[in-house]
């Protein structure tokens, strides 16, 4: 098959993304696949040849290691040749439109959240994963809470927070302590804290507030961090994911070492069975596809 992985873009999570689809792109061209790994953003900038011929080229795959800090997009921004406002780089969905199926390693907002998806549904393009609708929803944590919670779903109690709007102070004033910020919209923990304190609170609303993000500000609650995958309609077994220090954030996923993974998780057969129902049930009322993570 002719396969563009799709990845990089221009999100929060961008280094993730070049990761992960630098990895999905050395298994699918061990497999036999003629390959195109495609930065969202950039596009084919450094290809000089005829678009028709780029798939007979294989890419030349380099490491898959992530920087400790998250990228400064304002310098990804203008290191870009293309002028104008698209997200989408130089002959991309031309691109994307000559594969037999685009494989969708994009992370984060504008690669996660169906903006990508709905564009491709338009233009006739295959991808993979989820459909524009439930993408834009799982997306969304405030929604996903709210869409959930009458079909069983337990989550931490919430408030969602405007931090442009709200008088950050009253409302750090206010709400119980501990508890988790968060960003609505973003994924692998970036900006998430856990405040102790009124003022830890308050600095938390501040720095989401300065990147025009809503808050959600959960309860927070003592436990073990277990996640449950699904593929292919099917739950898989449990992951038990233990970070060597702190909790479960940006660093401790992506650096080596930070953290431990156990397979299947240590938790009583009962406990997997319920958790296995809970991703099953969010997988299946969010009308997702294919594949998705729930933690």
């Amino acid at each position: 098959m002719k396969i563009v992985v799709l990845c990089g873009g221009l999100s929060p999570e961008r280094n993730v993304s070049l990761s992960s689809g630098t990895k999905i792109a050395g298994a699918l061209m061990a497999r036999g696949h003629s390959v195109v790994l495609a930065d969202m953003f950039f596009g084919l900038e450094n290809w000089n040849g005829e678009l028709k011929d780029i798939f007979d080229f294989p890419p030349e795959l380099g490491g898959t290691g992530i920087d400790v800090n998250a990228p400064d997009l304002q310098a990804v921004k203008t290191s870009r040749r293309l002028s104008g406002p698209s997200l989408f780089g130089d002959r991309v969905l031309e691109l994307c439109q000559m594969a037999d199926i685009v494989f969708m390693a994009l992370h984060g907002q504008c690669g996660e959240d169906g903006r990508v998806q709905a564009a491709f549904d338009l233009l006739g393009i295959r991808y993979t994963g989820s459909g524009f609708l439930g993408s834009a929803i799982a997306m969304d944590k405030d929604l996903t809470k709210r869409i959930v919670a009458p079909y069983g779903v337990l989550t931490p109690e919430w408030n969602i927070h405007d931090c442009g709007i709200i008088d950050i102070s009253a409302v750090a004033a206010k709400t119980d302590l501990p508890c988790v910020v968060k960003p609505v919209d973003s994924g692998s923990s970036i900006g998430v804290s856990i405040a102790r304190t009124k003022q830890a609170l308050e600095d938390a609303l501040r720095g989401l507030a300065g990147t025009g993000s809503r808050a959600v500000g959960e309860r927070y609650i003592e436990g073990r961090e277990i996640q449950i995958g699904i593929l292919d309609g099917k739950a898989l077994p449990s992951i038990e994911i233990r970070p060597r220090e702190g909790f479960y954030d940006y660093k401790n996923k992506y650096q080596p070492g930070a953290a431990e993974e156990i397979t299947p998780a240590p938790i009583p057969r009962e406990a997997e069975e319920r958790l296995a129902v809970s991703a099953m049930t969010v997988f299946n009322v969010l009308g997702l596809h294919a594949y998705s993570r729930a933690g």
